[in-house]
């Protein structure tokens, strides 16, 4: 945990708790559990064309909508669910984004039969060691080419390489925190 604002990647808004919370305790921390690389799944698709701010801030009501984050429920949703997730008001309610979220989900359980876990999977990209660089260097890498790429073969959507890479970002297989701040190298 950072002692002053000062001592923290530039990008965190510092007037707001969630985020610096975030930010001190959750971003870049190396991460193996699937129920929570889902979970950032999820919220990663969502922020396409917006910003990570504002997906956190409605973390809550997304966990409420999509089943605790539960990656099977989700993927049993059909088209009655789709319509009442459109009519959800604390969340980001675009339909191309909530269908993918389902459709990602059924492809995220095909991935743990295969590898064992998703984690397994995931952490191939790298080898299986975070790799180290400041946040601000690039937006995406050869290694969330290669995870989007793959999980666009096997079907996801909103997958792109700057979302993969900002995931690997979030769940530590990037370790992406600047030189101004505390966490950082």
């Amino acid at each position: 945990m950072c002692e002053d604002a000062r001592q923290r990647c530039r990008w965190v808004n510092v007037h707001n708790p969630l985020y610096v919370k975030y930010h001190d305790e959750e971003w870049g921390v190396v991460r193996h559990d699937d129920a929570y690389l889902y979970e950032m799944l999820v919220l990663e698709c969502f922020v396409a064309g917006l910003s990570w701010e504002c997906v956190l801030g409605k973390r809550e009501a997304f966990r409420a909508a999509f089943a605790g984050f539960d990656a099977w429920t989700v993927a049993q949703f059909g088209a009655a669910e789709v319509e009442e997730l459109l009519r959800q008001p604390g969340i980001i309610r675009h339909r191309g984004k909530i269908e993918a979220a389902i459709a990602n989900s059924r492809v995220f359980l095909q991935v743990q039969a295969e590898f064992g876990s998703f984690d397994r999977y995931a952490w191939r990209f790298v080898n299986g060691e975070p790799l180290r660089e400041p946040y601000h260097e690039r937006t995406s890498s050869p290694e969330s080419d290669a995870l989007s790429r793959d999980l666009k073969k096997r079907g996801m959507r909103y997958v792109g390489s700057v979302t993969m890479y900002s995931w690997m970002q979030a769940v530590g297989m990037i370790q992406a925190h600047g030189r101004e701040c505390c966490l950082g190298s």
